[in-house]
């Protein structure tokens, strides 16, 4: 067998390897996707970014108990008609080592109206997606225990995902509260 006959039979190794290996991340929705999947009779969404106050700050942490990374809020008033009808905020949590980003969808009475997934990063996990398991979020509010394996059932092999999408779900509610209301 010659060296170039050696180098041609590399590529049919190593293909069917490549081939079977996890996507590392997903974008499931853009933000503009993710608004309407949320808030389908929205017809504008107003950008209304907030920068948290260190008493807001505070204050979200207090009733969380969730850590607040950053105090900049990515928030959009949802309106049908020039009426609200209410808050779209995106957000990042870790999953095991990379970020998930999220989105939550909080009506003008504080309930969770809905909970999209945008973009999935990590090789294990992604069952977080499942609308079943997200739909455990709707009609949460602020004042809900909102803990895994308590009022959010927990799904194995995506422990971290499950534990931190719920407290950064409880940290948005608090957020909803403390500086949307």
């Amino acid at each position: 067998m010659s060296n170039l006959d050696r180098w041609l039979m590399i590529p049919a190794l190593i293909l069917p390897a490549a081939a079977s290996a996890p996507a590392f991340a997903v974008q499931y929705l853009s933000v503009e996707q993710a608004q309407k999947v949320l808030f389908p009779g929205a017809d504008q969404f107003e950008a209304r970014p907030v920068t948290l106050s260190a008493a807001q700050r505070s204050a979200v942490e207090s009733a969380s108990g969730v850590r607040v990374r950053s105090v900049e809020v990515n928030a959009w008033h949802a309106k049908q008609g020039g009426k609200a009808t209410g808050w779209f905020m995106l957000d990042e949590v870790y999953g095991k080592h990379e970020f998930i980003t999220y989105a939550v969808a909080v009506g003008l009475d504080g309930a969770v109206k809905g909970v999209e997934i945008l973009d999935y990063r990590e090789t294990h996990g992604g069952e977080v997606k499942n609308p079943k398991w997200r739909a455990q979020f709707t009609g949460k509010k602020a004042d809900d225990t909102l803990k895994l394996d308590e009022d959010i059932k927990n799904i194995s092999g995506a422990t971290l995902s499950c534990k931190h999408l719920t407290d950064g779900v409880k940290r948005l509610l608090a957020t909803y509260e403390a500086a949307l209301k």
